[in-house]
């Protein structure tokens, strides 16, 4: 799937902590915030059974993403639920690769590679998540993420576009986001490396994202992967507030040097 919005992406999951009555309030108090703030794509990855709630609710003015899908097609897989299904739900993105499903559910690249290739059948664009253990040096950073995405994205670039979420473990569900800095040299690296090798990629920061991020990573970072920190409404608001203004003056500064 082929994916040509110009615009920043947020997209956040509300992982398993939000049961299905606080997701339904959750998708109803961000509505406002998202019509207010069409200069940047939203996506969200509700709990699975929550999906249509999600559709119904934000359906008209932002994305549906899923938090796992299948490698299987439709048969006897029991408890599985295949891409195509969750296609026909309205789902637009299917995140893969978080390292929770590395840790806890024991999957690895053939596996998210698997998933992508069921994923882009079914017209789902993937989402994938990379990013080192630990605190190092950028460069073996981007050589760790590199080595993940060879493995998960075909370099057909026929196979159509994803996005890949930059996510450093040591960053998920620490108190501060990774620093700005290291956050935009891996993102230039991995840049670099998608148009050498012509794989077609947004890239986005994950990894205690929230208000106050983005603006330090910009023109770097082509959005966000948000989690906790914007389940509170009010601060996924704020997210989109930082980002649509980051974007406005962005463009503005594109018009005055395209005038000059």
């Amino acid at each position: 799937m082929t994916h040509d919005d110009a615009r920043p992406l947020a997209a956040v999951s509300l992982k398993a902590y939000l049961g299905q009555r606080a997701t339904t309030d959750w998708l109803t108090a961000v509505r406002d915030a998202v019509v207010a703030h069409p200069q940047v794509e939203v996506a969200v990855l509700p709990i699975l059974t929550a999906v249509p709630d999600a559709v119904r609710l934000l359906g008209d003015v932002a994305s549906v993403g899923a938090q796992h899908v299948s490698s299987v097609r439709a048969g006897a897989w029991t408890g599985e639920v295949p891409a195509a299904v969750l296609a026909e739900l309205g789902v637009r993105y299917a995140e893969i690769g978080h390292a929770e499903r590395r840790r806890h559910f024991g999957e690895d690249d053939a596996t998210f590679r698997r998933q992508a290739e069921a994923a882009r059948e079914a017209g789902l664009e993937p989402l994938v998540c990379v990013g080192e253990p630990e605190r190092g040096p950028a460069v073996d950073a981007v050589a760790t993420c590199v080595e993940h995405l060879e493995r998960i994205l075909p370099a057909d670039a026929a196979a159509g576009g994803a996005v890949v979420a930059y996510e450093p473990e040591w960053a998920i569900g620490a108190d501060e986001p990774a620093p700005a800095e290291h956050v935009v040299a891996v993102l230039e690296g991995l840049r670099r490396w998608a148009h050498g090798s012509g794989r077609a990629v947004r890239l986005v920061y994950g990894g205690t994202a929230g208000p106050g991020t983005y603006a330090h990573l910009t023109p770097a970072a082509d959005g966000l992967f948000l989690g906790r920190r914007a389940h509170d409404p009010a601060a996924f608001a704020d997210v989109l507030r930082e980002m649509s203004a980051t974007s406005a003056v962005g463009a503005t500064k594109e018009i005055s040097h395209e005038h000059h």
